[in-house]
């Protein structure tokens, strides 16, 4: 894909990108996908959403050390039966060091100085789905994953964070290791309803 793609061709093409190729990402390009977070919605335009941009491979490791004890230590055994057997083993490659592998860690954070707490993460997840978006109309491979907040006070330490921020996500970015098809979907009018739930479209 590129910058040029139709938006409904990105819409229908967004997976979640769990092994990445061992490439560079220039800052410029990671710049251009968090603007286009920044378009997003938020409560009274309150904007508050932070990113923390992870480099060091160091602290990249450490962060995916924590994906991986919270999909050990629960995670899995909650989606096994519950995923089919190919998409449980890719889950369980991406939590155990795919996303780690990433050459670039995206925490998603909320401010609560800008924003009140109730509204927060109505306010932060917009913009990561603008995220998701734009790393897909740039040819890059991401995820949405949440399995780190799980250790949100060892995450917090790690990045320094102050007390009104608050993580919410760590989304991987970099080059996919393979192209994925289109995600499955079920037909919107088996999710629509006229005037009121289960009266059919």
């Amino acid at each position: 894909m590129n910058p040029g793609t139709p938006f409904f061709d990105v819409v229908r093409r967004q997976r979640a990108h769990r092994s990445f190729r061992d490439e560079p990402l220039d800052d410029a390009l990671v710049e251009q996908v968090l603007e286009a977070a920044t378009y997003a919605p938020s409560a009274e335009n309150s904007q508050p959403w932070q990113f923390v941009v992870v480099r060091d491979a160091a602290l990249r490791a450490r962060i995916g050390d924590l994906t991986r004890r919270a999909w050990e230590a629960g995670g899995r055994d909650f989606e096994r039966g519950r995923l089919p057997d190919r998409l449980l083993a890719d889950v369980d490659r991406g939590a155990t060091g795919g996303v780690a592998a990433a050459p670039v860690l995206v925490v998603v954070c909320g401010d609560s100085s800008f924003c009140l707490p109730a509204v927060l993460a109505a306010s932060v997840f917009p913009a990561v789905q603008n995220l998701l978006l734009a790393a897909g109309a740039l040819g890059l491979g991401s995820a949405l994953t949440t399995l780190t907040m799980g250790f949100d006070a060892e995450l917090r330490e790690m990045l320094q964070l102050p007390d009104h921020i608050q993580p919410f996500a760590v989304v991987p970015l970099g080059w996919p290791a393979r192209e994925l098809r289109p995600p499955r979907r079920e037909p919107v009018d088996t999710k629509m309803h006229r005037d009121r739930f289960g009266r059919g479209w």
